[in-house]
């Protein structure tokens, strides 16, 4: 009998987590217009992400409540496109994994495969959500990320750094929806229930990516290993630099089609600016970096040293976070 890589490398496969997720799978599956649209549209009035997520309660000396509701709308437009990005290399490191276990844990295998599907239903949920947010918003906006430039740059990272930041990015979806999104009443319904259906599916890709990154950290010698943090670090300048230009665009939508007509010193749009980056870094890389279950993981995995290199990497990143 042929042996599976996870046997030749001595890991040993949980096919009963696996499964687990499978089940869930199954007990949970939506469909994007029975169960998430059902028709509905967004409205001006609304607000999309809450102060948590965005910061803007940092704002309320410098611009109006429905200014910034405005503003919410933009940081929740980005939101779910960025999502939508992510899920793009997300998706197809997945089926590359899929791989290891064609010949192998036919489990496993099912639990990928649904997976990757699962991603590529949420990526066509995430562009319908940005046709129905760009009829309720001025012309103008512009999400400046390329997801397949995006991806072929993250893929062309080791897999280990890849499995890192997608555990990373699976956990805080959880978080942000449990602990801000799905607990503010302001929050527009369809907005929420976009977030309440897409976490209902990430719960249990936290735990896939949990499975393969400790199956791939398995395999590694301490110098591969090694390298791999080091990749983990470039793909967290490479998503800050990323943000950075999307929050400058943000903010220059926001300054050309803001509601009031009072115009900002240019203290008040540093200050506009500065907080928005922020909040962009809280909700993509430190909510995520900074979950309890991601340090455990890594700090199993890594020596103390790479953990110092690592936080050291994040240490300016966290400039604009509340105390």
């Amino acid at each position: 009998m042929q042996q599976t890589l996870a046997s030749r490398i001595g890991f040993l496969i949980d096919s009963q987590r696996y499964a687990r997720c499978i089940e869930h799978s199954k007990r949970i599956r939506w469909d994007i217009d029975q169960d998430v649209i059902r028709d509905r549209e967004f409205a001006r009035h609304e607000k999309f992400l809450p102060d948590g997520l965005t910061y803007l309660d940092r704002l309320a000396s410098i611009i109006s409540p429905g200014e910034r509701r405005f503003l919410s709308q933009i940081q929740g437009r980005t939101y779910a496109n960025m999502f939508g990005l992510v899920e793009r290399f997300i998706g197809a490191k997945m089926l590359e994994l899929s791989r290891d276990h064609w010949l192998g844990d036919q489990v496993a295998l099912e639990a990928l495969v649904r997976f990757t599907d699962e991603e590529l239903k949420h990526q066509e949920l995430f562009r319908r959500i940005e046709a129905l947010t760009a009829r309720c918003m001025p012309d103008g906006y512009l999400f400046a990320p390329e997801p397949n430039t995006v991806a072929q740059f993250v893929l062309g990272k080791s897999t280990w750094s890849v499995l890192a930041l997608t555990c990373h990015i699976e956990l805080f979806t959880q978080v942000h929806y449990r602990e801000s999104i799905g607990a503010d009443q302001q929050v527009s319904d369809l907005y929420k229930d976009v977030f309440l259906f897409h976490w209902k599916e990430e719960s249990q890709h936290a735990v896939l990516d949990e499975l393969e990154w400790l199956r791939e950290d398995a395999r590694l010698t301490p110098e591969a290993r090694d390298r791999a943090v080091d990749d983990l670090l470039a793909l967290v300048a490479g998503i800050d630099e990323m943000l950075q230009v999307q929050a400058k665009v943000d903010v220059d939508y926001f300054l050309g089609n803001k509601p009031q007509a009072g115009v900002l010193d240019a203290l008040e749009v540093r200050q506009i600016r500065d907080t928005v980056l922020a909040a962009y870094r809280w909700q993509y890389i430190l909510s995520g970096a900074q979950h309890p279950h991601f340090l455990k993981l890594l700090t199993q995995m890594v020596t103390p040293a790479q953990v110092e290199r690592i936080m050291a990497g994040l240490a300016p990143l966290q400039q604009g976070r509340p105390s």
